[in-house]
């Protein structure tokens, strides 16, 4: 059966609804893990936009073994995509609760390696079916969502070093400086 051009296997009526679940987790976690990295890393946004990415993860991993488990063994190799995630973004959010020194590059690739994966299991399921994507070989939809998330990690892990990610953002336009006494 073909959805939005894709082609979805026909399972039966179970399948499809727990792939609807599934792909509605999926669309939720892609919005507000960008909402999250995107944020000031302070309390506010990032942290809400983060616990709800962390909820969103957790049904696309249940769901994603549920799916294996519908069309063993076709589909294997998403659920275990599923539990990395799960696993990545667990170890993300551990580190942030416990705090201890260097927590910020644990919390960092934990959730930043989940949404890696979040994002590979989408592409090597979807990959060929999708423009430009069919055109390039199968191991980039493996390995690219890991490369630019390296990279993106790597940056922010930079500016947070740097302050620049926590620091609160001005009010107003900067103050003007008083004229100096003549």
């Amino acid at each position: 059966m073909r959805v939005f051009g894709l082609v979805v296997p026909d399972a039966g009526p179970l399948f499809v609804g727990v792939l609807v679940v599934h792909i509605a987790a999926g669309l939720a976690g892609v919005v507000t893990a960008t909402v999250a990295c995107l944020a000031r890393k302070r309390p506010g946004t990032h942290p809400r936009w983060g616990r709800i990415y962390l909820w969103a993860l957790g049904v696309v991993a249940s769901s994603a073994v549920a799916l294996a488990v519908i069309r063993w063994p076709a589909d294997v190799h998403l659920a275990v995509i599923g539990m990395v995630a799960a696993g990545l973004a667990g170890f993300g959010w551990r580190a942030r609760r416990r705090h201890r020194p260097g927590w910020p590059v644990r919390h960092a690739i934990g959730l930043g390696g989940s949404f890696a994966a979040l994002l590979t299991g989408f592409y090597v399921d979807n990959g060929p079916q999708l423009p430009v994507w069919r055109s390039l070989p199968h191991l980039t939809y493996w390995l690219l969502p890991t490369v630019v998330a390296a990279v993106l990690i790597r940056r922010a892990l930079r500016r947070f070093a740097a302050g620049v990610s926590s620091r609160p953002r001005a009010a107003g336009p900067p103050a003007a400086r008083p004229a100096p006494p003549r």
